[in-house]
């Protein structure tokens, strides 16, 4: 069978697990690594069905790379329900793939390996594949060969009490998977980073990072296989937060999702962390169930540092049943299997219990011996970890004294390159004098050039004063000659044609056509006065800015063009220049005028607010807005005349719109 036709049926699984219990209150750490890009994740569905679809594939098989492969992926099948098989099926796959000098097929017998290493218990053999495995994924130069591995090393270290080395490794496989934008395999990252959290106390981070795992998870094409696992960490961190309602919930959705995928190995460790809660919550009887099931998994598994673990728990489950004669027969067997083992940990915990039961039943003695034997271990363990200590503190030492003499010899060879280097900053310091030299000349021009521009700017900012009282003294002007002399020519012709109109004898059409230029003359009066009124308000003149622009307003609101609500803040008893009031209140109008003119809008709110030596001035319509950026493009007369007066003010304005969503003008002024 060639390899093409192999790897179109056969699915590689890269399941990563393993676990260890250390006190009553210890993690469980889940050996979940990223799954490598050039295999899918197994599907746990009908496995038995699987498993005999690749055994029959095998028979047929010639023992070329694909044979290897096929025995590696039934040692990946069998890992988590039959070890044995899984180990048989892992060393066949291990020959022939050396014997092939298949790289690939190298690496996965390193990846299994460890996993099956890693679940007996065997941590150091397990770090060895590891770094084995991270040899030949280099070698081979795929990235995710090389996340599988690095994130195994950190795993393991985190067993091995490293965890901030375990963190350190998490982070690089992070690092590589961002930098891939590998969304599928983002929950086992968080995952991973929840289980680091987790082991350095941080419950809260590492239930965050497990959330961010869920929710990864939830929308990734490409499921991870390991939802059961995620679940059961979180369960960890709300249990270190002493969330237990949560964290017991949580339990029992690993559980479901682990037997879902019928992941054996996973559902016996959460059984035994289920224990370690419910004991914890004082439901002993609770407590009995789950410590039954972990341990009937274990015998199913034949997992001998799981068994231990499971019997301890069952034996702690007995004993708080008060069913102390059960837990002597539990303890004592799980005793032998951590001394014959060397499991350290269980060993620990297993004489921890003995003691409680021998206190127990009155004997002292025993009690007191299996608390000497928990203590002696767990100051081995200290001791260890002080000789490590110590022999990294020598390890620092020499390099430090290496250090010394490498600084010696660098010394002698820093004399001699102190001219040179003499020479050299002096060569520097010239160059950086002149760079100083030809950046305060280049200094000095924009400054320069600044104060031209300031003059430029001052050069217009009097011109259009000089417009701008030029245009307001002529309206007033003109103003004065419209009412006063075209006005008053006007009235007396109404009061002529009125005293004629007594003495003539006319008929019914004279009539008529006497009234329509009656009516015609005074509504010229009227327009006449309306002009001049607009050229210069009388009540700008006599009563101020407020008083004429509410007139203004009013006058709009009468005419039914446009409806204007007027309001004015800290504008009474206001005493502001007259160039000012006439600048603002011609800017209010030109806004005015356009909105009746343009804008389409019903209404309008003009708001005139003083506030100490500032004067602020809105004006906004429900209108229909329109594109600022044809502002920038060319603007008309009337916004012209608006941005001129302001800038003749020094004032600042605001202009928001959009098409459809009407017209707000905010101005801020200065008052002198």
């Amino acid at each position: 069978m060639e390899k093409g036709e192999v790897e179109a049926c056969v699915k590689i699984v890269n399941l990563l697990k393993a676990g260890k219990g250390a006190t009553m209150k210890s993690v469980f750490i889940f050996f979940c690594s990223i799954i490598i890009s050039t295999v899918a994740p197994a599907q746990r569905t009908d496995q038995q069905r699987k498993v005999d679809s690749l055994l029959s594939l095998l028979q047929q098989s010639k023992p070329d790379t694909s044979r290897a492969m096929l025995l590696l992926t039934l040692a990946s099948w069998y890992e988590t329900n039959n070890q044995d098989s899984s180990a048989y099926y892992l060393q066949k796959g291990k020959e022939l793939a050396e014997s092939l000098k298949f790289d690939r097929g190298i690496y996965y017998y390193y990846q299994q390996g460890a996993v099956l290493a890693y679940t007996k218990g065997s941590y150091e053999e397990a770090l060895s594949l590891s770094v084995n495995g991270l040899v030949v994924a280099r070698r081979l130069k795929d990235s995710s060969m090389v996340v599988t591995m690095l994130n195994n090393m950190g795993i393991i270290n985190s067993y091995l009490g490293n965890y901030e080395q375990q963190l350190d490794y998490t982070m690089q496989v992070k690092n590589i998977i961002e930098e891939r934008k590998d969304s599928a395999k983002y929950s086992g990252v968080w995952h991973n980073l929840a289980n680091c959290y987790y082991n350095l106390g941080q419950y809260r981070k590492g239930a965050d990072a497990a959330l961010h795992g869920l929710y990864q998870e939830q929308y990734a094409s490409v499921k991870n296989g390991y939802i059961n696992r995620v679940y059961s960490t979180l369960a960890q961190c709300y249990e270190g937060l002493r969330i237990q309602d949560s964290a017991l919930h949580y339990y029992e959705i690993a559980i479901r999702e682990s037997k879902k995928t019928n992941d054996k190995y996973a559902e016996g460790v959460i059984y035994g962390y289920q224990c370690n809660l419910l004991a914890s919550m004082k439901k002993f009887d609770q407590m009995l169930v789950a410590a039954g099931k972990s341990l009937a998994l274990s015998r199913e598994l034949q997992s001998r540092q799981m068994l231990a673990s499971s019997l301890y728990n069952m034996a702690y489950a007995q004993y708080f049943n008060n069913n102390n004669q059960e837990a002597y027969r539990y303890i004592r067997e799980g005793l032998a299997i951590a001394q014959a083992d060397s499991l350290r940990d269980e060993l620990k915990n297993s004489y921890t219990v003995l003691s409680y039961i021998a206190a127990r039943e009155g004997n002292f003695g025993e009690s007191i011996f299996a608390r000497q034997k928990a203590d002696s271990i767990t100051d081995a363990s200290l001791n260890e970890r002080v000789l490590s200590s110590t022999a990294d503190l020598e390890k620092k030492y020499e390099t430090a004294k290496k250090d010394k003499q490498i600084s010696q010899q660098e010394a002698s060879i820093q004399r001699k390159s102190l001219l040179n280097r003499i020479l050299i900053f002096g060569t520097a310091a010239i160059l950086l004098l002149s760079a100083l030299l030809y950046r305060n000349y280049r200094q000095k021009q924009r400054l320069q050039q600044q104060r031209i521009n300031e003059l430029e700017t001052e050069k217009k900012l009097m011109a259009t004063e000089a417009v701008l009282k030029g245009e307001e003294q002529e309206r007033t002007r003109l103003a004065k000659d419209l009412h006063d002399g075209l006005g008053g020519m006007l009235s007396g012709i109404k009061y002529s044609l009125n005293s004629m109109k007594g003495n003539l004898i006319m008929t019914a059409e004279n009539q008529q056509a006497f009234e329509r230029s009656m009516d015609m003359l005074d509504s010229s009066i009227r327009e006449m006065r309306r002009v001049a009124h607009n050229m210069m308000p009388e009540a700008l003149v006599k009563f101020g800015l407020d008083a004429a622009i509410k007139d203004f307003c009013n006058d709009i609101n009468q005419s039914g063009a446009l409806q204007v609500s007027y309001q004015s803040i800290g504008m009474q008893d206001a005493h502001i220049d007259q160039t000012i009031s006439i600048t603002v209140y011609r800017v209010v109008q030109e806004l005015l005028n356009n909105t009746m003119k343009h804008a389409g809008a019903r209404n309008a709110i003009v708001q005139l607010s003083r506030r100490e030596q500032q004067l602020t001035v809105t004006v906004e319509d429900d209108g229909r807005g329109f594109d600022k950026s044809l502002l920038r493009q060319g603007s008309g007369i009337g916004w012209n005349n608006i941005r001129n007066r302001v800038d003749f003010l020094k004032g600042k304005m605001d202009i928001d719109t959009q098409p459809g969503q009407g017209t707000s003008v905010h101005i801020e002024l200065d008052l002198p």
